[in-house]
């Protein structure tokens, strides 16, 4: 997430199966169910764990579900899949996990988290015929997490300046802190990942770097000059296709946005980030930049079911965009982007018919969408503030924009480079990517 905010505590509560560890826990028991399922419509008494299951455990499971993650288990072994099978069962059948938002309608997507029909299948089948291991030897190369890390093995690793002290109860207002990177020339960034110290009490993180020659220096409050990366509920780490790199200046301090929740016992945080480097001899031809089409002025009337919202971004030159993430809270119903070309043409670009507040999805883009000056990326959202949505936290009440959960934010966060002469080659090494 980019700038959101919530109280942890207040969403485990309310949005119930959404959120991650419920989500999942609530599948009730763990004992292993020895009774075919009759909803399958296939039998392949041939699959088994070494030779397909954990190929798919790997790919579609294995990034949220091991050891160091916000996920309640790993899925790392034989046994794990074995032990959790009920639950397995239950939220490939439901289409719940692997938590996947985006209308399949519009837009393909590197990081579609979906299942494939025969990949679902091929679990069913094994969860029906006795869950078998299979030859060992068909087993694939455990795959590894440095240290816990998602993007792999980081070249660098800053910590806050200090272990912090959340409070019991009450309301935390975002903190901010600055660390010194050292860096005695530019650096260019081509993965990053932000990690809580204390999961229990962190909801979000938001790093950016605020370059020494800045003329706006704030003590360490706000955002910096340049975005980073972070992370939320449900948010993926930074991993930047092939040319493409984020840029932090020589001598740039890094600016920490905390959003601490208390959740009924004091605790202890000391959050991490990660950057790995770009490995091309030469600067990379392509800076990655974000931007968000912000709405701040909205006001949510008490009740209202389906409450629209709007926002806008022009984009001033020739751009290749990469990603989007959009962002509302606890009232957030669907969020839409529309692409408004200067020729007249108009097309979805990306279509989230069910925001799930609990899953702060970044979508990156199978190939880069190409937008003309002048474009307009316009965005529509409603809210339902209702007494029928179960993790609104007051129907009664009117809602503006604000940092907390029981407030509101609306934002169309995007990724983009600008387009400049080497277009061609940028497709080119999304081919790879």
């Amino acid at each position: 997430m980019k700038r959101s905010c919530v109280r942890c505590r207040t969403v485990l509560t309310l949005v119930g199966s959404a959120a991650f560890a419920l989500t999942l826990l609530a599948a009730g028991s763990l004992a292993v169910s020895k009774e075919p399922s009759k909803k399958t419509g296939k039998n392949k008494e041939t699959v088994s764990y070494a030779k397909e299951v954990s190929r798919i455990m790997q790919d579609k499971c294995q990034t949220c579900h091991h050891a160091g993650t916000s996920a309640p288990f790993t899925l790392g072994s034989f046994d794990d899949a074995v032990h959790w099978a009920d639950t397995i069962r239950e939220v490939i059948t439901d289409n719940r996990m692997p938590p996947w938002h985006a209308d399949p309608r519009y837009g393909a997507f590197s990081n579609d988290r979906r299942l494939p029909k025969e990949e679902k299948d091929a679990i069913l089948a094994w969860l029906d015929n006795g869950m078998k291991l299979g030859d060992k030897k068909d087993l694939p190369a455990p795959r590894t997490y440095a240290e816990g890390w998602v993007i792999g093995k980081p070249d660098v690793i800053f910590e806050l300046p200090e272990a912090q002290t959340v409070p019991a109860t009450g309301v935390v207002p975002y903190q901010y802190f600055v660390t010194p990177t050292n860096f005695k020339e530019d650096v260019w960034v081509e993965a990053a990942e932000a990690r809580p110290g204390n999961r229990a009490v962190v909801h979000h993180i938001i790093v950016s770097y605020r370059d020494p020659k800045s003329k706006d220096r704030q003590n360490g409050r706000g955002f910096g000059d340049g975005f980073i990366v972070g992370t939320a509920p449900g948010d993926m780490p930074l991993i930047l296709p092939p040319g493409v790199a984020r840029r932090i200046p020589a001598g740039a301090e890094l600016v920490w946005q905390m959003h601490y929740t208390p959740n009924g016992k004091e605790a202890k945080d000391k959050s991490q980030v990660a950057l790995i480097f770009y490995k091309g001899k030469e600067p990379p031809k392509r800076v990655a930049q974000t931007r968000g089409a912000t709405n701040n002025s909205f006001v949510i009337p008490p009740g209202a079911s389906s409450h629209l919202v709007e926002s806008e971004w022009v984009v001033p030159r020739d751009t290749l965009l990469l990603s989007f993430m959009p962002h509302m809270h606890l009232r957030g119903k669907d969020f839409e982007y529309r692409a408004e070309y200067p020729d007249g043409r108009s097309e979805i670009i990306l279509n989230v018919p069910h925001y799930d507040f609990a899953w702060q999805t970044s979508y990156r883009l199978a190939q880069p969408l190409r937008l003309p000056k002048g474009t307009k990326i316009h965005c529509t959202a409603h809210f339902d503030n209702s007494a029928g949505n179960p993790a609104n936290p007051d129907p009664k009440k009117e809602v503006t924009w604000g940092d907390q959960t029981w407030e509101e934010m609306m934002i169309g966060w995007v990724d983009f480079v600008w387009e400049q002469p080497e277009r061609e080659a940028m497709l080119e090494g999304f081919k790879a990517f």
